[in-house]
């Protein structure tokens, strides 16, 4: 059985292994070390929410989601949150995604966010297809990324 529940800092090291999985498959730019998994996920000032899904005690995904921080690298006003999702590739295709982002979409309106940013490697079709999924749209190329957005304004 998977759980759904929020990100502690307990969680890190398996947000590690998460990423560097995907790295790995070559679905990331880079790998992270702990450190950046901290000041990126867990102990972000703008963060709304980081949900992970825990298989008996091991984090295997995660979706983070975040306020657009003054000067992010992705030009994004104060009102618009940016999501990320991170499904280590052993995991890929088993409905996790969906279950992280209801708990995100929650999180959202409750916050109040008008816009959700995902920024997406061009080469990465499956999270290219799971945003599509999700209700996003691309609009914008940011380097060799397609930004994708979800409107929320009004749904609040």
């Amino acid at each position: 059985m998977v759980d759904i529940r929020q990100a502690v800092d307990a969680d890190a090291d398996d947000m590690v292994e998460v990423q560097n999985a995907i790295y790995c498959a070559g679905l990331r730019s880079g790998p992270v070390d702990i450190a950046t998994v901290r000041e990126r996920y867990l102990e972000m000032s703008y963060r709304i929410a980081c949900t992970v899904a825990d298989k008996d005690g091991r984090v295997i995904a995660f979706q983070s989601l975040k306020w657009a921080w003054p000067d992010n690298p992705y030009g994004l006003a104060a009102d618009w949150g940016i999501i990320g999702t991170h499904v280590h590739p052993e995991a890929g295709r088993s409905g996790l995604g969906r279950r992280l982002f209801e708990e995100s979409l929650a999180a959202a309106r409750v916050a109040g966010i008008a816009h959700i940013d995902a920024s997406i490697g061009a080469d990465n079709a499956p999270a290219l297809s799971y945003y599509a999924a999700m209700g996003f749209a691309p609009y914008m190329r940011r380097g060799g990324d397609i930004a994708h957005r979800l409107d929320l304004e009004g749904s609040v």
